[in-house]
């Protein structure tokens, strides 16, 4: 069964099986213990992070294992704001972080800190002049993901960094999507990663920071990890995602320039094979291993049911797959199209067949869901009157843009469709469906129950 979801979690690779077999014989000790076992797995523990802070970029002694990406991140950002306090307690973060980033921040904030989110162009990137403009002389530190979880767009980090240094600030930086494929070139003061992400086991992360950054770490104090991750590590993962760090290093420039011929291939023909598709993310500064793209009138959950019974697993960032009833926040900050949402994440040797079976499989997929939905082309309609309103309340995506699209052709050209939604997403999709079928966007007006989204019909 092809498994198109590297960007949650990658298949072990199998030199992180090898590894992992191996230090479980030779790893179990205490490696802080002077006896025989533990000085052998002191070792074992030693060259495991020399050969991640090589592939980081920094130096062995500024780099620790913890539990988990997310937990590095979460130590990262406290241990920062700790340790700078006496700066300010002002937080900037990019609109399109990653959820452990932002959890980060909403628990600063509760505890009176201050936090700006930068916003981000409808590729999904944010501009150094945005961080610029959001440093404060109270600012203690910034947040930066080196490409983006959902739709792959790289960020200008470089830049960022080096308008955050001018400042004074420092840089962390969320390097869990791109770190398989190379190492942050970039002034960064304190990077995050996760093992499971570049074929790694699950339950290992990375946290670099640069020696000169004011670190403070919050919790009981532990003598672990130079007091940043207290517990016993877990040694045996820690080796096998080491190794398999370098292992996928070696292969990476060879496989991101496979997987990249594969994924244009996705983002050339699935707008040709499915009408109505918008393909998110940045085109060219971007992962070589990941597309996602949006289908209206289509639920994102059925979507996905469909392309698992078909033999593909593949995510996505629609509300429409979670149990919130809002966008996901990436799509949000983007402005794009979030209905039907689906993400390709090819892991490496991800054969051409696959992706090319893929693509015969996704247009049925796709018309088999609309069907149920009941989305077919309306008939050519007589004009009702110059505007209409439509109740849609209680419907959920993608229902009211699918009555949008049903009542376009009952008003005349120039006149008017207003849809009254209350689910968050049609502030995303009716705009979204408007630039795709050629209709002026007029804008939303607040109700009592509701939000009314009001549309003129252009052609």
């Amino acid at each position: 069964m092809p498994y198109f979801d590297s960007a949650s979690a990658a298949p072990l690779h199998p030199v992180a099986r090898q590894a992992l077999q191996a230090s479980l014989d030779e790893g179990w000790a205490d490696p802080a213990r002077l006896y025989r076992e533990g000085r052998r797995a002191r070792l074992l523990l030693d060259a495991a992070r020399e050969a991640a802070a090589e592939a980081v970029g920094c130096r062995a002694d500024e780099l620790v294992f913890t539990p988990s990406g997310t937990h590095a991140v979460h130590t990262g950002i406290a241990g920062v704001l700790a340790g700078r306090r006496r700066v300010g307690d002002h937080l900037v973060v990019s609109a399109v972080e990653h959820s452990s980033v932002l959890h980060s921040a909403a628990a600063h904030e509760a505890r009176g800190g201050s936090v700006h989110e930068v916003p981000v162009d409808r590729s999904g990137a944010v501009s150094a002049a945005g961080y610029a403009d959001a440093l404060l002389p109270a600012t203690a530190l910034a947040c930066l993901q080196s490409a983006n979880h959902e739709v792959g767009t790289v960020q200008p980090v470089a830049e960022v960094a080096e308008v955050c240094g001018a400042a004074g600030v420092p840089l962390l930086v969320d390097a869990a999507q791109s770190l398989a494929w190379g190492p942050v070139e970039a002034a960064w003061s304190v990077l995050a990663a996760s093992a499971h992400k570049w074929g790694g086991p699950p339950g290992v992360g990375l946290l670099a920071v640069r020696k000169g950054v004011r670190f403070s770490p919050q919790g009981p104090a532990d003598e672990r990890e130079s007091g940043r991750s207290p517990g016993f590590t877990n040694l045996p993962a820690i080796v096998a995602a080491a190794a398999s760090l370098r292992a996928v290093r070696a292969e990476a420039d060879a496989e991101a320039a496979r997987l990249r011929v594969l994924v244009d291939r996705i983002r050339r023909r699935v707008v040709r094979l499915v009408p109505d598709v918008e393909v998110v993310g940045d085109a060219d500064r971007r992962l070589p291993h990941l597309v996602t793209f949006s289908c209206l009138y289509v639920d994102g959950e059925a979507l996905l049911h469909e392309l698992d019974r078909a033999g593909f697993s593949v995510s996505s960032g629609s509300s429409c797959t979670s149990s919130t009833l809002t966008p996901s926040h990436v799509l949000r900050a983007m402005g794009v199209l979030s209905e039907g949402n689906v993400r390709v994440s090819l892991p490496p040797g991800t054969p051409a067949e696959e992706v090319n079976a893929f693509l015969e499989v996704l247009p049925g997929a796709v018309a088999g869901v609309r069907e149920r939905l009941g989305v077919t082309e309306p008939p050519a309609a007589v004009p009702e009157a110059d505007s209409l309103e439509l109740d849609a309340l209680g419907l959920r995506c993608p229902q009211p843009v699918i009555e949008l699209a049903r009542a376009i052709s009952r008003v005349p050209v120039g006149g008017t469709v207003t849809v009254l939604s209350d689910d968050e997403v049609a502030r995303l999709d009716i705009p979204a469906w408007c630039a795709m079928r050629g209709h002026d966007y007029l804008g939303e007006s607040p109700r009592p129950t509701g939000t009314a989204y009001t549309v003129r019909r252009l052609s």
